[in-house]
């Protein structure tokens, strides 16, 4: 099969190369899925799990993308809850090769099924953006109709999903980000937004809720904007402040069946709008991964035509 590997963790995105792979084999608990389309997240390449499997050993040349939509092609010994023949899309382990390839072998209780109504470009990009949106708000924040919540990165793939949820379940958005960012967040359902180069964030107060993407200075400064008692969500990492009598939680996104399932619902009936930047295709991917100029959006690989 075809497959995007990546060898130097140094070179980024430039160092990966398409090379033929054999294909992967189900093991117990596992589906074979043929990829049809796959989201990739920049960021990963600086996560260890990219290049070490569950007991810290060495699995390079590794295969990165975690996201994926497709159609199941195998099951391995044991494997319940999913059929050969099936659309499906998820979240594949942090620690597996990824899903930049014609076929991978995913634990079957990481994807959900895929709508037949429901593009595979469009499935692809829900998982990490989706998962961790709901994660961040619902689990973890808490998200009550009413409250008012600070969405950093309001334009991005993450901060979009995070803007829209929120409105939906009845809070007041405030988004964040560059200016020109602006209008993007508020055609995302921000009501406010914070040019974070020109605006002082501090002129904000009083918030229940702030779904933090940054992290660094502008992490510690949120932990100021929050009201007593509220809390401070991250995905940028360990949290360096917190608000006065309340959370400051960090997390890592883990797939979830039921949630992907109530993620593409929402897509279904047009309460939740994907940020796609750009598709391409797996020949064409390490130049989609190393635009010449800024992308908005996510950017998705086009496994199969």
């Amino acid at each position: 099969m075809k497959a995007l590997v990546v060898t130097d963790q140094a070179a980024g995105t430039a160092g990966m190369t398409l090379v033929e792979r054999p294909e992967p084999e189900a093991a117990g608990n596992d589906v074979l899925v043929q990829v049809h389309a796959s989201g990739f997240t920049p960021g990963e390449l600086s996560w260890p799990s990219n290049w070490t499997d569950r007991l810290g050993r060495d699995r390079t040349p590794s295969i990165p993308g975690h996201e994926l939509a497709g159609v199941v092609t195998a099951l391995g010994y044991g494997t319940t809850g999913l059929s050969v023949g099936q659309r499906v899309f998820g979240l594949t382990d942090w620690t597996r090769d990824g899903t930049l390839a014609e076929y991978v072998a995913v634990e079957a209780r990481n994807l959900a099924p895929l709508p037949g109504d429901v593009d595979f470009t469009v499935g692809a990009s829900l998982p990490i953006s989706g998962l961790t949106a709901w994660q961040g708000l619902f689990e973890l924040g808490r998200l009550q109709a009413g409250q008012s919540v600070l969405v950093h990165g309001a334009a991005g793939g993450v901060g979009s999903m995070v803007t829209q949820l929120a409105r939906e379940a009845g809070a007041y958005v405030i988004g964040t980000g560059r200016a020109a960012d602006r209008q993007t967040a508020l055609d995302f359902g921000a009501q406010e937004f914070v040019d974070l180069d020109n605006d002082a964030l501090e002129d904000v107060d009083g918030i229940d809720l702030v779904f933090d993407v940054i992290g660094g200075d502008i992490g510690k400064r949120s932990a100021g904007v929050i009201r007593a008692g509220g809390t401070l969500v991250t995905i940028a990492g360990p949290p360096e402040a917190r608000p006065a009598d309340g959370l400051a939680i960090d997390f890592v996104v883990v797939s979830d069946r039921a949630q992907l399932g109530e993620v593409v619902q929402r897509v279904r009936d047009g309460r939740l709008r994907t940020n796609i930047g750009n598709v391409a295709a797996l020949d064409d991917a390490v130049a989609a991964f190393n635009p010449t100029e800024r992308i908005k959006g996510k950017t998705i690989i086009r496994v199969r035509p």
